[in-house]
C-alpha cells in the first residue's frame, strides 16, 4: 500500500475514525495501532505498515 495521509474525525471507544484527505474516503481502525498522542483533528500519515503524527 502506498503512503497516506489522513485525519482523525472522531474517537469512538477502541476505534478512530479516519478520512484520506486526498481521496475522502473513511476508515475506521483500531486505536491500538495508532500513536498515543493521535486524537480527534490530528493528522496522521500512513507508510510500511506505520502511522505517525505529521499535525
Amino acid at each position: 500500500m502506498e503512503p497516506r495521509d489522513y485525519i482523525v474525525e472522531m474517537i469512538d471507544g477502541d476505534y478512530a475514525h479516519l478520512k484520506d484527505l486526498a481521496s475522502g474516503e473513511e476508515l475506521l481502525i483500531a486505536r491500538a495501532l495508532l500513536p498515543e498522542e493521535a486524537d480527534e483533528g490530528v493528522k496522521l500519515h500512513y507508510e510500511m505498515l506505520t502511522y505517525t503524527v505529521i499535525g
